[in-house]
């Protein structure tokens, strides 16, 4: 993290959900500044200017949904902290070259053994340009789950909550009880025995908690977020299909009668589709994967014009993220890669990740719904950062933020990450 002052010359900058032009971006010591305090208090001028060449400069992709890559899984707990430690940092390393500056490593449904020596290895930690991106905590997905709805999830190590609290932390662990440092997000199912009752105590430890591989029905969905849910995991897949009676946890989108948050924080802002226009959104944000395999376009453009400032951009990527087609593991099952990068347990149809990357999910996002590009960098930045509650330092280039900055060319009409900093740090490109 450099001393040096850092100005950012023809950009077009991010801010306030508009690109900004004819306007500098200050940073210094891995944060965004504000020039009139160089001038008037600390009589200094930038020490380097940075020439952005037209580009668009927006904040750092946060990924809150990813179990590994690069021939690596999360939840892989073979092997000494050492090799687990240097694999979790060749994933971290390696999505900087996409422009994700923070991501949250998720560790699909596991035994307690697995969590007990995985989870301190996934604690909070800073990004660096050499580093690696930024971990903001853990998604623990499972296993308070449906096995109806299991995906690529090993139900044998399935559990209820009838005690409450007391079941997540047997599952879990002592790492539970350190909150969001430890546990950034955790999937649940509402339907589960005790899940719901418990919510309120998971996000007084801190942690956001998102339904997802759950049968629940409406009533049991709107119960959830009443209790304190704030997030869906990955819209449409592993959950109910809608239906006009009963839309399950789909038909959340469009709920009408939600309590009014009381705080900004970790709710999606007002938006045109919103309950209240000047307060925030009771409705939760959602997790979608726009890979154009796990979610129709036509889909993805349903839930955006249903609940645009909702949306969260995920890749769901596993350890064949930067591989080629192949079998890899997910969780210590085999799973096959295809020619197109989906994912599926070995000799089945069922879906198990896939291979996409958050810059091409922004793309992808863009093109399926018609978007402006504002809109679509904004749900792989400021609405990850909104949902984890971390906005104030993350997603935005307001003074005080992380210096975490994504060049991007636009120039054929879909975003190209040409340069990423992390801390105020360039980051070496290999393309």
């Amino acid at each position: 993290m450099s001393e040096k002052i850092y100005k950012i010359i023809n950009a077009r900058l991010l801010i306030d959900h508009k690109i900004i032009e004819n306007e500098y971006l200050w940073f210094q010591h891995g944060k965004i500044i504000h020039p009139q305090n160089l001038f008037f208090d600390a009589h200094r001028d930038a020490d380097e200017i940075i020439d952005a060449k037209g580009m668009i400069v927006a904040p750092g992709f946060i990924d809150t949904q990813i179990n590994g890559g690069y021939g690596i899984d999360f939840a892989d707990h073979d092997g000494s902290n050492e090799k687990i430690q240097q694999d979790i940092d060749t994933v971290a390393q390696g999505l900087l070259q996409y422009g994700c500056t923070a991501f949250c490593p998720t560790v699909v449904s596991s035994d307690p053994k697995v969590y007990e020596k995985v989870l301190p290895l996934l604690n909070q930690r800073k990004g660096a340009a050499t580093g690696g991106a930024e971990i903001l905590g853990a998604h623990i997905e499972g296993p308070f789950i449906s096995v109806e709805k299991k995906g690529a999830h090993d139900e044998n190590v399935f559990r209820t909550a009838k005690n409450g609290i007391a079941d997540f932390d047997a599952a879990y662990g002592s790492e539970l009880k350190k909150g969001s440092k430890a546990v950034s997000i955790m999937t649940v199912a509402p339907e589960i025995e005790g899940v719901t009752q418990a919510i309120p105590d998971l996000v007084k430890r801190g942690i956001t908690v998102a339904m997802g591989h759950t049968a629940c029905r409406i009533a049991e969905a709107e119960e959830a977020v009443k209790q304190g849910a704030t997030s869906i995991t990955h819209l449409f897949n592993a959950m109910q299909a809608f239906h006009h009676r009963d839309p399950g946890l789909v038909g959340v989108l469009g709920a009408a009668d939600l309590p009014v948050p009381t705080q900004k924080s970790g709710h999606p802002a007002a938006s045109s589709t919103s309950p209240s226009r000047n307060k925030p959104d009771p409705r939760p944000f959602y997790g979608i994967i726009c890979d154009g395999v796990h979610v129709h376009p036509n889909s993805v453009r349903i839930a955006y014009y249903s609940h645009p400032s909702g949306v969260v951009l995920v890749t769901d990527a596993l350890s064949a993220m930067g591989l080629p087609k192949g079998t890899y593991t997910l969780g210590g099952r085999e799973v096959e890669v295809d020619e197109s990068g989906a994912c599926y347990i070995k000799g089945t149809d069922t879906l198990a990740g896939c291979t996409v990357t958050i810059d091409e999910c922004v793309r992808n996002f863009q093109r399926f719904t018609n978007c402006s590009i504002v809109d679509a960098i904004e749900a792989a930045t400021l609405h990850p950062a909104q949902l984890l509650g971390i906005e104030d330092r993350k997603g935005t280039l307001n003074v005080n933020a992380d210096a975490d900055l994504v060049f991007l060319d636009d120039s054929t009409g879909e975003i190209r990450v040409k340069r990423v900093f992390v801390a105020g740090d360039e980051v070496v490109l290999k393309n």
